[in-house]
């Protein structure tokens, strides 16, 4: 990269699209899970929840690299590491199952994380997948 030139020249420029990040939460997220997060947030923030779909789903989850189901192992593993996100991993447990993986497999995330990040934190994780589970074979039973 040439100093003389400005640095947006030198960046590859970002990929960011408002319409594709609001297909792409619709297609990842059930109705459920966005009310959960979005109009609380609009209200108490006015403008970030915008920002998260456009920055998030319409820009990162729109890079070439990996597959919605690799995104979500990497969501499922974050969150739980993290802790204390339980809402947020909640969602990501019903999103893994909307991107193909199955409930055996989601489970098994967490028992592979528990040498990593510790089996308190592992066990936290797997409470709320089942939790969640148990949310999306109740609905699928109405």
């Amino acid at each position: 990269m040439a100093a003389s030139q400005a640095l947006s020249e030198q960046l590859t420029p970002a990929r960011l699209d408002r319409d594709e990040g609001y297909r792409m939460l619709a297609l990842l997220q059930d109705e459920a899970t966005q009310q959960a997060v979005f109009p609380d947030l609009e209200r108490l923030a006015p403008g970030y929840a915008d920002w998260i779909v456009t920055a998030l789903f319409g820009g990162t989850y729109l890079r070439e690299g990996l597959s919605l189901r690799d995104r979500q192992l990497i969501n499922l593993a974050a969150l739980t590491a993290l802790g204390g996100v339980d809402p947020q991993l909640s969602g990501h447990v019903k999103t893994s199952l909307r991107v193909g993986m199955t409930p055996g497999e989601i489970t098994e995330v967490f028992v592979h994380l528990a040498p990593y990040i510790g089996v308190p934190r592992a066990l936290a994780g797997l409470r709320v997948a089942a939790a969640a589970l148990a949310d999306v074979e109740q609905e699928a039973g109405r």
